[in-house]
């Protein structure tokens, strides 16, 4: 078995490669990396999520760390990831390990490692820790009666940090009902008990542990939030909000039913932060999200930053200051001084602050942005990636055609896969997932029909 981390860290299916070998192994590799540098710390915070086993996985690492010289903190309870963030900071931690497979389906596990400064370690970090895991060499570590690790719990100083970044005084003034789906994850207990705390009402679903998740991925997009939509309308509420299993993503249902995009919502905080707070900086996003930020900082006249996916590039901007916000398609979001982390529990509270602060619903506040800006839509898909699509990949991703079904590619960005910009303003990008066997394809026009349209040339195109 080989041990590699993609763009959010080590995954697995339990049992099968994510097995308590792996998890001694992958631990001793982080102890033996952080032994060789000269460390402000011997703290190693570590925590997990609301899946099968993750308790068993983090006491056991915990353990791991205590063994190999380090002080070891295990956090009670299952952990939202910009938790664990606010922690490692704040607890002055070398590094912090979540047990976590954020949105995967329910029979994977995962090792997310983050440094210091409480960003996703950047892959110059994950590669040395690939480079010491040795699989033979890891061996169960005797216990005894007494733990050899200490436990706290994050919650209330992330709650306490949170409540000084939101205008709760204008949510809760505004007298809106609010619904809230944790999808069975990390977020019960933080995202509605914080709004609670601020005298606002809230009916929560889905607040209960299930391994499975419901049968399917603790993912906040539209096809998995059907049952919020339904309290959200039932109930009259003013914005449904979720969050994936360790809440780092985000999802949110407006007034009316309708599904605000990570890509549109992204645009609409970063409107909302610069008039509202008059905060000056620019903006981040990954090569695979929307331009639409592009033309809210361009009228404003503040500098766009594109990284790679991975919201650890994003996280470098926010920890240089360099940016108000910094969001990705895949619902990752976090803003001026805040954590270098993508925290899903900050982008739903921020879009409750926006709606009333505004006085309107997120869908009309979309509508004026387009009546501003213009309208672009946005989409993707994805192949899977078989023996025959493996073995043309790079060939197929290092071309540079003239044009594509007729479309002149007017530049190529090669920054995250190959993304072709055209001549109109619309693009396509094609690049391997890091957390699944699929290549996905991202596009963007000002159409729906043609958006299509460029998708199916996309899947053509990558398929030869």
């Amino acid at each position: 078995m080989s041990i590699r981390f993609g763009t959010s860290g080590w995954r697995a299916v339990i049992a099968d490669d994510f097995t308590f070998t792996g998890v001694r192994a992958v631990t001793e590799a982080i102890c033996k990396l952080f032994a060789r540098s000269e460390q402000r710390s011997d703290l190693m915070i570590v925590a997990h999520d609301t899946r099968f086993l993750g308790e068993r996985f983090a006491a056991e690492s915990a353990g791991v760390i205590a063994a190999r010289g380090f002080r070891a903190l295990l956090a009670t309870g299952a952990t939202p990831t910009p938790a664990l963030s606010h922690a490692i900071r704040t607890q002055n931690a070398i590094c912090g390990i979540n047990f976590t497979a954020s949105h995967n389906p329910p029979e994977y596990n995962g090792m997310k490692l983050s440094t210091g400064d409480g960003a996703p370690a950047l892959p110059e970090i994950t590669q040395q820790v690939e480079s010491l895991i040795d699989l033979t060499e890891s061996t169960r570590q005797e216990t005894s009666s007494e733990p050899s690790y200490s436990s706290f719990d994050p919650k209330a100083d992330y709650l306490a940090d949170l409540s000084s970044k939101i205008r709760f005084d204008l949510i809760a003034s505004s007298g809106g009902r609010y619904a809230f789906d944790p999808l069975w994850g990390t977020g019960r207990g933080y995202l509605d008990e914080l709004l609670r705390s601020h005298r606002v009402r809230v009916d929560t679903i889905h607040d209960w542990r299930d391994v499975l998740f419901g049968g399917r991925s603790p993912e906040p997009e539209s096809s998995h939030l059907d049952e919020l939509r339904g309290v959200v309308l039932e109930n009259n509420c003013t914005l449904g909000m979720a969050t994936d299993g360790d809440s780092d993503r985000f999802g949110v249902i407006d007034s009316n039913g309708t599904f605000i995009t990570p890509n549109q919502l992204i645009a609409l905080l970063f409107d909302y932060l610069i008039e509202s707070r008059k905060w000056v900086g620019g903006v981040a996003r990954s090569v695979a999200t929307s331009h639409l930020v592009d033309r809210v900082a361009k009228a404003h006249g503040l500098p766009v930053y594109e990284t790679p996916v991975g919201f650890k590039y994003i996280g470098e901007l926010i920890n240089e200051d360099k940016i108000v916000l910094g969001g990705e398609e895949s619902a990752g979001l976090s803003i001026k001084g805040h954590y270098p982390e993508k925290d899903g529990i900050l982008a739903c509270l921020l879009a409750a602050e926006a709606v009333a602060s505004r006085g309107s619903s997120l869908t009309a506040q979309l509508e004026a942005l387009y009546g501003r800006f213009g309208k672009v839509e946005s989409a993707r898909i994805g192949v899977r990636l078989t023996p025959q699509l493996m073995g043309s990949l790079s060939t197929r991703l290092a071309q540079d055609p003239d044009s594509i079904a007729g479309r002149r590619v007017e530049s190529t960005n090669r920054i995250d896969g190959v993304k072709f910009m055209f001549a109109d303003g619309s693009w396509l990008l094609m690049r391997p997932s890091g957390t699944e066997p699929l290549v996905r394809i991202y596009a963007e026009s000002e159409s729906k029909k043609d958006l299509e349209v460029l998708l199916d040339q996309g899947r053509k195109y990558l398929l030869g």
